[in-house]
């Protein structure tokens, strides 16, 4: 009987500190969680166009030029520039993109923004955006949304091989048309 208590002992000490070992720390929710933003955005369809992956930054009171300034060449998002994959060759805001994945820069105007799709992957913000690196750069159209927008959004609406991409965030909406 002693033999067995001091077996099972060690064997429970042995398990509790394999697994202190092994125990992983996760960090807390980012405060600009990612998202991502499909065409066709129905979860049972495969066949995509198009796909946005993106952090979602909130106002929480700033303004939208302190966070997207202009003149300036921004992420499209927080923390890592957004990625865009077009999972068919598209016109992307009337200008021919091949299949494949890119970044997506914007740069904020008093009008119409500049939509950048780079090649230059895997860059943390804009701080390293090179303009060499540019496949297109296409006129995204400015309108005004009704009700504030706080966390950065962006969705695609249309049908079949014919999109359109909407960013929206404070009161400002910036479409661009995506066809396959």
């Amino acid at each position: 009987m002693k033999k067995s208590i001091l077996t099972l002992a060690i064997f429970t000490i042995a398990l509790i500190s394999s697994t202190e070992n092994f125990a992983q720390k996760f960090p807390k929710m980012d405060v600009s969680p990612m998202d991502a933003a499909t065409h066709p955005n129905n979860w049972r369809e495969a066949d995509k166009l198009v796909k946005v992956i993106y952090s979602r930054p909130q106002l929480k009171g700033r303004s939208l030029d302190k966070l997207a300034p202009k003149d300036k060449v921004w992420r499209t998002g927080a923390n890592e520039a957004a990625e865009i994959t077009f999972y068919k060759d598209v016109t992307f805001g009337g200008k021919e993109v091949k299949a494949g994945t890119y970044t997506l820069f914007a740069i904020p105007t008093v009008g119409d923004w500049t939509i950048i799709i780079s090649n230059h992957k895997n860059v943390w913000g804009s701080y390293f955006y090179k303009k060499d690196m540019d496949v297109v750069r296409v006129s995204g159209k400015v309108s005004k949304s009704d009700n504030t927008i706080e966390a950065f959004s962006i969705v695609f609406e249309g049908e079949g091989n014919n999109a359109t991409m909407y960013m929206g965030w404070g009161k400002t909406i910036v479409s661009v048309a995506v066809k396959g």
